[in-house]
């Protein structure tokens, strides 16, 4: 461990996803491609949840939350790796640094949670149908949203509080395009023992306490499925849940191989794809995956679309 000196780290400077500069202008132009995707679909699925009565259901109630969630996350990484490919030096103040480190952490933390009370909800719409509207009653809902917030809230106050403890000095360039844990870690020179658990404890009970509930609701899922009688119906049901399964995989396999690899297979480049995936394209493809392929979300987008327009002429 290297030994620190008594200067105080007032600034970091991001490195980026790349340092080719043929590259800079046409990652720029696909991210920022990729952020207003993000940005117009998020509000777009918030807007329509909002302003129509037939959305006022539990699923569109879990769906709008993520929609909240998957619109500031991004928002919490995007414009800082945008800012990469334009300045030839990215800085980031120290408290610049540690607030973003908070809210990636609430928002990643948050977003498995979300998808843990989605597979719930749809246990409960397959499942046992007939006990849907008490078992996903309101307030059932809102203390399930409580529930993820709270959960990513002590998460991210647990990394970030920890890693203010640290001390930083001489090389203060992050070897990333954001303030993530591992990267910070990596520049600091006090023991990160305490940091490498909470990341391993934290992490492994987030992933455990989400993919679990998610598997077992499947589970039983699946064996509601194989009992309907119909082809029609059993296609039907599997296309929901295929969506939001194929969000699921993509977004706890990133996470798993960004964090639970073995130490002998570390590479920066890798860990920088894996971060792209669950930072940048899962918050836009969430709405296309889960909401503008929703029969009911596209009829009332077509009904807003045609008031926009006013009345045929004659």
């Amino acid at each position: 461990m290297t030994r620190c000196n008594f200067s105080t780290m007032t600034e970091f400077v991001l490195q980026g996803l790349t340092d080719r500069p043929e590259l800079q202008l046409p990652l720029f132009l696909l991210f920022l491609w990729v952020y207003g995707i993000t940005v117009v679909g998020n509000l777009c699925i918030l807007l329509l949840i909002t302003a129509d009565s037939k959305l006022q259901t539990p699923m569109y109630f879990f769906l709008g939350n993520l929609s909240f969630l998957d619109l500031f996350y991004s928002s919490a990484v995007t414009p800082k790796l945008l800012g990469n490919f334009i300045w030839e030096q990215n800085v980031i103040s120290y408290s610049g640094c540690m607030t973003q480190l908070f809210f990636y952490c609430t928002f990643a933390i948050a977003e498995c949670y979300m998808l843990a009370a989605m597979a719930y909800d749809r246990y409960a719409a397959i499942c046992n149908p007939l006990l849907y509207s008490v078992t996903m009653s309101q307030k059932a809902c809102s203390v399930l949203v409580t529930g993820v917030y709270i959960m990513a809230a002590i998460g991210a106050v647990a990394h970030t509080s920890s890693m203010i403890r640290l001390s930083f000095h001489g090389d203060n360039v992050i070897h990333h395009y954001f303030c993530d844990i591992i990267p910070l870690l990596q520049l600091s020179c006090s023991n990160t023992y305490l940091n490498e658990l909470l990341v391993a404890i934290i992490g492994g009970f987030n992933v455990l306490a989400t993919t679990g509930p998610i598997t077992v609701s499947y589970a039983f899922i699946l064996k509601s499925i194989l009992r309907i009688p119909s082809a029609e119906g059993r296609s039907k049901a599997f296309s929901t849940c295929g969506s939001h399964l194929t969000a699921v995989g993509v977004f706890y396999g990133s996470i798993i191989f960004m964090y639970f690899k073995p130490a002998s297979s570390h590479s920066m480049v890798q860990e920088k794809v894996a971060s792209v995936f669950y930072t940048t394209l899962i918050p836009m493809l969430n709405p296309l995956i889960y909401s503008l392929r929703n029969r009911d979300v596209k009829h009332v987008l077509r009904k807003v679309l045609r008031k926009r327009r006013g009345p045929p002429q004659g």
